[in-house]
């Protein structure tokens, strides 16, 4: 896909227009190799590029973003910050993040065995590095693992929600993409997290940005 016409795409995701170029040929190669395993493997019903782009790639930089804002004064302090995506699937949040914010630690948590293949093939391609990739379930990863843990488009919501907020160590947050019927869901099921107001979503009618903090012991 023309790489003119994503950065255009993502424009009303991103706060700052300075997402690097390299970024945007690597979505471009992303999407390429997203199409070509999807007519194999279900990793997403979206099939239009345009669609995956705002869908996908334009939700995810909004939280990335979010996460990591860029200052052309003081860059963002991120080398060696833990991210965990968990049911990471085709990718989503956790690979766009890491291009908005090459320095921080991935690690991409996938119990399916061909979803895991073909995140190991994809972060060859766009030679990403410090990406760990485990094939395996949430509950099994030790907890307080991650300085950040997301959360997008996961089967078995309620019960996933108290997995991934037990990854995030304390003083850490926790990252959810959501619609928005499922903000008081996750406020109610761990109330012991301080909430963020959620965030809507560039031309999404319901999505929201959920970020919670785990408060370090007094």
């Amino acid at each position: 896909m023309d790489t003119t016409q994503i950065a255009g795409l993502l424009e009303p995701f991103l706060p700052q227009p300075e997402f690097p170029k390299a970024g945007i040929e690597s979505i471009s190669t992303y999407i390429d190799i997203l199409i070509r395993w999807n007519a194999r493997i279900n990793l997403t019903a979206i099939r239009d590029p345009k669609e995956i782009v705002t869908r996908h790639f334009g939700e995810s930089l909004f939280a990335a973003s979010r996460l990591f804002p860029l200052c052309s004064s003081v860059p963002p302090v991120v080398k060696g910050i833990e991210v965990a995506d968990v049911g990471s699937g085709a990718g989503f949040p956790g690979i766009p993040i890491k291009l908005w914010a090459p320095q921080i630690s991935l690690t991409l948590i996938e119990s399916n065995h061909k979803k895991a293949t073909f995140l190991k093939e994809l972060t060859r391609a766009l030679t990403l590095t410090d990406i760990n990739i485990q094939t395996a379930r949430a509950e099994t990863i030790p907890p307080a693992s991650f300085d950040i843990v997301t959360l997008r488009a996961v089967e078995r919501f309620e019960t996933i929600l108290p997995v991934a907020a037990g990854l995030v160590a304390s003083g850490g947050r926790l990252a959810l993409l959501i619609g928005s019927a499922q903000f008081n869901v996750a406020q109610s099921a761990l109330r012991d997290l301080v909430w963020s107001s959620p965030l809507p979503i560039p031309n999404s009618r319901s999505r929201v940005l959920a970020i919670a903090d785990v408060s370090a012991p007094a």
